[in-house]
């Protein structure tokens, strides 16, 4: 029972099954070495639960063979309470030996799920918007229950029922070795079954999990504000209730088959066991018949039978189990495991105390789409599989608009990038929808980096400086405003968590948003709901300014999106937008002719690269890209 055939193999793809190899072994057992201390006090339980599982079966052979026919009534209540003793004695031990068991499993759970989630924390944009959030989900949640099982059950358990096997057939060839021979004759049928039936088990367990996995993303996908809005609009409830119908149809018919099959594997054991009771009491009733053996002792053996098959039932299907589980930390593993593309050099300069100067020294970017950094995903039926529809990490704004003219579709996102923005400095970025502005924006809190060139900030390339130092130089507000379902209060000082109410009503005022705020029921301790969606875009806006406001970095990015709003957010935002680019670097996707005008320079981009670069004055008097923007969009009465 000690062989590696036990669990040759595990899935660990779709397709093909992965060796289980000692290294893997080692570092699933590495996150029990925390626990050594509870493990060794859950070794001691086990030893004299497994002591006291022996003395039963002997108090009745000594009753039966003994006591009774003697008439000694003393020795009788003595056993009798003997029996009473042995059960509470284990269920006491056992109570303490579940208390030590828990806290092990507990405790992997939180170490799992907290170096998964600090592993998140770590990764670059480029994971998540390749990675599905219900699959991410199902890692920090049923995956990580999966493979603490590994631990604080599987392997328990093995031990358990490995000592009690040991120790019972001991005391049985003790008692009478031929019959223990006959019992244990079994055995290599118990492993041959174990092997043939465990490899459909694992199988139908990763499917399952694997279903699990689609129905989390679904539900993930449909149920949060974003997409149940979506649903909404387009009347597609019923579709999507089908959709979800049939993926939880999926898991329904994987658990029921897997539980029908595990329930056979069960049974095809327990006949075995079964096999094996009538050998004993067949030969041993025969041997008490020819005198060679006594009743109590046949009595004693049915017992320690009991107790072997299931010890040996148990060990048999700790392989299936133990597989499972380490499938499961083999996902958990997988997304530890990732590269961190976005990561520190060591040594790392720590900004402070900048004037803000930046500059771009051929930058070029391309989207890497390679999947070796990015959690692998499951096969949906049906749909076209991920890797086939990714766009290239686009965002929001790098969608192709500008109909009649050539395409913004391009292989590499931004190509050979020189410009420079002094302190203090207002620089526009103008061009047409998908030319890489956003792109642009992102490259400066190293969201991404550049696949050649450099981008400085007071002489120091952003990838020789601590990220930390860097982001506290840096505000930036997206066209997407994304607030917490949380106050407007926590909202806001998720910039400045020690920031005092002053700073964070000063902070609000300056964004024109106080007023508002102090009107509501609950002023700043209002619930702005999911992503903000109680309060209207232009309010989402300002709040988000506020936010940038009370960090009080030295270099702002906007991407000021005031195309859609109201004259009144609008004319409130335009007048905030004053006050925060007052004295700070600032780089702005513009969207309104008022922050071209009030720009130190503006750059234009056209698929990728700065086609002109200049001020309003200079730039207006060219026959080219910013006149053909400037006389479309901006230079309109609605502008």
């Amino acid at each position: 029972m000690h062989g590696r055939g036990w669990y040759r193999y595990i899935r660990s793809g779709d397709e093909k099954p992965s060796a289980l190899s000692w290294q893997l072994l080692k570092r699933v057992l590495a996150y029990a070495g925390a626990y050594r201390w509870h493990l060794a006090g859950m070794l001691i339980l086990i030893l004299a639960s497994s002591a006291l599982a022996l003395v039963s079966p002997l108090i009745l052979r000594d009753l039966i063979d003994a006591t009774i026919p003697s008439g000694d009534v003393r020795r009788l209540l003595f056993l009798s309470l003997a029996l009473l003793g042995v059960p509470l004695s284990r269920g006491i031990i056992n109570v303490l030996q579940r208390r030590l068991n828990v806290t092990v499993g507990e405790g992997v759970i939180f170490d799992l799920r907290a170096a998964l989630y600090a592993k998140l924390q770590r990764m670059s944009l480029k994971f998540f918007t390749h990675t599905k959030i219900g699959e991410m989900m199902s890692r920090l949640n049923s995956d990580v229950i999966g493979a603490q099982n590994a631990i604080s059950n599987t392997i328990v358990g093995i031990i358990t029922n490995l000592i009690e096997a040991i120790a019972v057939i001991s005391v049985m060839v003790s008692l009478e070795w031929r019959l223990t021979l006959i019992s244990i004759a079994i055995l290599p049928l118990f492993i041959l079954v174990a092997r043939a039936m465990g490899k459909k088990l694992r199988e139908t367990a990763r499917a399952q999990m694997d279903a699990n996995a689609r129905m989390n993303a679904m539900m993930n996908e449909t149920l949060n504000i974003g997409g149940a809005l979506l649903v909404k609009l387009f009347g597609r409830q019923h579709t999507e209730s089908e959709r979800f119908r049939e993926r939880a149809a999926q898991v329904r018919d994987l658990g029921i088959n897997r539980a029908v099959f595990g329930s056979m594997f069960f049974v095809v054991i327990g006949l075995l066991s079964a096999i094996g009771t009538a050998l004993v009491y067949g030969f041993g009733g025969y041997q008490v018949i020819q005198g060679s053996l006594t009743i109590g002792t046949i009595v004693a053996f049915g017992s320690y039978l009991g107790l072997v098959y299931g010890a040996l039932q148990n060990l048999a299907n700790a392989p299936v189990e133990f597989s499972t589980s380490v499938v499961s930390f083999e996902r958990v593993f997988e997304v530890i495991d990732l590269p961190v593309e976005i990561d520190e050099k060591p040594g790392a300069h720590i900004l402070s105390d900048i004037t803000g100067e930046m500059r771009f020294e051929n930058v070029w970017f391309k989207y890497d789409d390679d999947p070796k950094n990015v959690l692998s995903t499951v096969k949906r039926a049906g749909r076209v599989n991920e890797e086939e529809g990714i766009l290239s990490g686009q965002v929001a704004d790098e969608r192709d608009e500008d109909h009649g003219k050539q395409s913004q579709a391009r292989e590499t996102a931004l190509q050979d990038i020189n410009f420079t923005m002094q302190p203090g400095q207002l620089t526009a970025l103008v061009g047409p929808s998908g030319a890489g502005k956003t792109t642009l924006t992102y490259l400066i809190p190293r969201l991404y980096d550049p696949t050649k060139g450099r981008i400085l900030i007071d002489g120091h390339d952003l990838c020789d400086v601590t990220l930390d130092s860097l982001i506290a130089q840096i505000g930036m507000v997206t066209q997407e405003t994304y607030l917490f379902h949380d106050t407007i209060d926590t909202n806001l000082r998720y910039a400045r968590p020690d920031a005092a109410k002053q700073d964070v009503e000063a902070a609000a005022k300056a964004a024109n948003i106080h007023d508002f705020i102090m009107g509501l029921p609950q002023g700043y301790g209002t619930v702005v709901g999911e992503r903000g969606y109680r309060l209207s875009g232009g309010e989402k806006q300002r709040i988000a300014l506020a936010r940038v406001i009370l960090k009080n970095p030295r270099i702002i990015i906007l991407d000021e999106a005031t195309s859609n709003l109201d004259s009144e957010s609008e004319r409130l935002i335009q007048a905030a937008l004053a006050h925060v680019l007052e004295g700070r670097t600032s780089i702005v996707i513009a969207h309104r002719l008022s922050t071209i005008l009030a720009a130190d320079q503006i750059l234009v981009l056209d698929r990728g690269r700065i086609v002109e670069q200049g001020k309003h004055t200079d730039l207006i008097e060219n026959e080219g890209v910013y006149k053909r923007l400037y006389e479309t969009q901006f230079n309109s009465p609605a502008s």
